[in-house]
C-alpha cells in the first residue's frame, strides 16, 4: 500500500513507487516539488525491527545525504561573502594550515580534493569520538595530507562533514546544527535536523539492514590479491575507517547519535522537508529563496571530471562525481541527468534539485540495501522513469 497524494500527470510516479517497494521490507518516502508547489508525497512500508509506525511525517537518519544539506548552509555564506570558494582554508581556520595545508582552497575541501580522506590510526578517533567536534577538528587542523591536495580525489566519507562543518563555525560562531536551524529550517518549516532535539526522538524510525559488510580485515586482503601495499599511510587510514564502520552505523541508531553534530552522516529529516529545501535552493517556496541562480550555479561545477583516486587507489573504478559539495550526475546515479546536484546517501537515499526543469526530488529509506559501488539503487529506477515522463 502507498499513501500520500499526486497532483495530475503524476500518477505514473505513485504506481513506479509502489512497484519499486514492493520487495522491500523497510519503509520509503518520495516527495517532488515542482516550481516551489508539492506534485508528489508518497509513503509506504514499515519498520520490521521496532514495529514503529510510518507515515509522510516520520523521520530518518540521512546518512550522506546530510553533505547535501551542509553544502546548502555553506554556499549560504559564499553568496553572503563570508566564504569564498577560491580563497584558502586557513584564512577562516587558521590552525588548519598546519602539516603542509596552508595552500588547499575552500573548493577542494569542498571536492574532496584535500587528501583529509581519513583520520590517521594514531589519532585514536572511533565511533565514540566522532561525537567530539573539539577532538575531531583539531585532528584533522593537525593532520598532513594523505596525497598532495588537488591533484586526486577520494570520498572523504566521514571526514567531510567536520571540515565544512568547522569552515561554518569559524565564519558564523555557529554550530553547523545551529545554523541549520536558524537560517534554513526555521524560515522554510522544515524537520530538519543536524542534532536532534530529544523532544522530536519520538520521531525518529531506526534505520536497518540485513546486508553484511566486509571488515577491514577482508578490505584488506582483497586490496592486497590487487597489488595495494597495505601499509601505505593512505591505505591503514581508509583501513581505519572501514574498521569504524559498523560501530559508527549502530551509533546513529542511539539518542546520543541522534544529538552529536556530525554533518557526514547524522543529519535527520523526511523526504518532506528535504525537498522543499532544495526546491528551495532553485526557487521561492511560499516567499523563502536560499540561494541565488548565480550561486546554484557556480556550486554545481564539475571539481572532479578528469580525476581519479590517489596512488595507489588509482587502479579502482570511479564511482562518485562532484561539484563544490554537492554531488552531480555520475557513475552511481544519474539524478534526472546534466544539471543535477543532490548528494545520495549509503543504503539507498538520494535528494537533488533540477533547475533546468524546476524540480526537487527527495527519497528516504530505512533498509539500507544499496551500495554505490554496484550502480543505481534498483528502488531509484522505476520512479525515476517515471518522473522524467511526468515532466516531459
Amino acid at each position: 500500500m502507498v499513501d500520500g497524494l499526486v497532483e495530475r500527470g503524476f500518477e505514473a510516479v505513485r504506481d513506479a513507487f509502489a512497484q519499486a517497494q514492493a520487495e522491500d521490507e523497510g519503509a520509503a518516502q518520495l516527495c517532488v516539488y515542482r516550481h516551489g508547489r508539492v506534485v508528489v508525497d508518497l509513503w509506504t512500508g514499515q519498520d520490521p525491527i521496532s514495529g514503529m509506525a510510518w507515515d509522510g511525517d516520520s523521520l530518518s537518519v540521512l546518512m550522506s545525504v546530510s553533505k547535501g544539506v551542509t553544502a546548502t548552509c555553506v554556499h549560504m555564506l559564499v553568496e553572503r561573502g563570508q566564504l569564498e570558494l577560491s580563497a584558502p582554508v586557513r584564512e577562516y581556520w587558521p590552525e588548519f594550515a598546519a602539516g603542509g595545508k596552508a595552500d588547499i582552497t575552500v573548493a577542494e575541501l569542498l571536492a574532496h580534493r584535500a587528501g583529509l580522506a581519513g583520520f590517521d590510526p594514531e589519532a585514536g578517533i572511533g565511533a565514540q569520538e566522532l561525537t567530539d567536534w573539539s577532538l575531531c577538528t583539531s585532528a584533522l587542523a593537525a593532520m598532513t595530507p594523505l596525497w598532495q591536495p588537488g591533484t586526486a580525489f577520494y570520498y572523504h566519507s566521514i571526514t567531510w562533514g567536520y571540515l565544512a562543518g568547522e569552515l561554518i563555525r569559524r565564519v558564523t560562531g555557529k554550530s553547523v546544527g545551529d545554523f541549520l536551524a536558524a537560517e534554513v529550517a526555521e524560515p522554510l518549516g522544515l524537520s530538519l535536523w543536524i542534532g536532534l532535539p530529544e523532544s522530536e526522538e519520538h520521531r525518529v524510525v531506526p534505520q536497518f539492514s540485513r546486508k553484511v559488510q566486509p571488515n577491514a580485515a577482508q578490505v584488506a586482503a582483497v586490496l592486497s590479491n590487487m597489488g595495494i601495499d597495505v601499509e601505505a599511510r593512505l591505505i591503514r587510514t581508509l583501513l581505519a575507517t572501514v574498521a569504524t564502520r559498523e560501530d559508527g552505523v549502530a551509533l546513529l541508531n542511539t539518542r546520543e547519535g541522534h544529538a552529536a553534530e556530525v554533518p557526514a552522516g547524522n543529519a535527520i529529516s523526511n523526504a518532506r522537508s528535504l525537498a522543499r529545501m532544495y526546491a528551495a535552493t532553485i526557487g521561492e517556496v511560499d516567499g523563502v529563496r536560499l540561494l541565488r541562480p548565480e550561486t546554484i550555479d557556480r556550486a554545481r561545477q564539475p571539481q572532479t571530471d578528469g580525476l581519479r583516486g590517489p596512488a595507489p587507489l588509482d587502479v579502482l573504478p570511479v564511482t562518485h562525481r562532484f561539484a563544490n559539495g554537492y554531488e552531480i550526475p555520475g557513475p552511481a546515479h544519474a539524478m534526472l541527468g546534466e544539471g543535477s546536484f543532490g548528494h545520495v546517501g549509503t543504503g539507498g537515499r538520494i535528494t537533488f534539485a533540477h533547475p533546468e526543469s524546476g524540480t526537487a526530488v527527495a527519497y528516504t529509506c530505512t533498509n539500507m540495501i544499496w551500495d554505490d559501488v554496484a550502480g543505481p539503487d534498483p528502488r531509484w529506477l522505476p520512479w525515476l522513469a517515471a518522473l522524467r515522463g511526468a515532466l516531459g
